[in-house]
């Protein structure tokens, strides 16, 4: 079982390499579903519920959001996270640490869908990585660690090269 466990979250952690640094806001929505759906099963397998059912929710939304943003697929997810959430809590009686994979999920959800510009995606998506991480730290998962520190750099790395390519752009005018 460790094999596994460890096989989907090296597989999370090589696709999702590749998504951050996507060019257009659907390529990265088709890149991370997939890393998301590895590492869904990474947590599942890891006993880790919270982020499984967070990250695969976010699988799913990422491929949905590629062809509808209408504020009703907000809603939508928005409330099936905030209902798994719940029903964890309530009814299974999980640790709290469920809050931080959830919240994190909750960013995703709205930014994934709201926003329009890869860049953008980019900045706000630090927040929920950051959530990310830390809930991987909780758990003791390892490579969903990693996977949300090599996010993180990525996203840096990104922001960096803009930042670098629009000033070069702005010094040639």
């Amino acid at each position: 079982m460790d094999k596994w466990i460890y096989l989907a979250g090296a597989a999370a952690l090589i696709t999702n390499f590749f998504a951050y640094r996507a060019e257009s806001v659907n390529t990265y929505r088709l890149i991370s579903a997939l890393a998301f759906a590895f590492l869904s099963t990474h947590f599942y397998l890891q006993g880790a519920l919270a982020g499984a059912i967070g990250v695969g929710i976010g699988s799913i939304r990422n491929l949905v959001a590629m062809r509808y943003n209408q504020p009703s697929i907000v809603v939508l997810f928005f409330t099936a996270t905030v209902g798994f959430c719940l029903w964890e809590w309530l009814v299974l009686a999980h640790p709290v640490t469920l809050f931080v994979a959830y919240a994190s999920a909750l960013i995703f959800t709205i930014g994934s869908i709201v926003l329009k510009s890869a860049t953008s995606i980019r900045r706000w998506f630090i927040a929920a990585e950051a959530l990310g991480l830390l809930y991987a730290l909780l758990v003791g998962s390892s490579l969903g660690a990693l996977f949300n520190a090599s996010n993180l750099t990525s996203i840096a790395v990104k922001l960096g090269t803009e930042r670098r390519n629009t000033q070069q752009n702005n010094q040639v005018k």
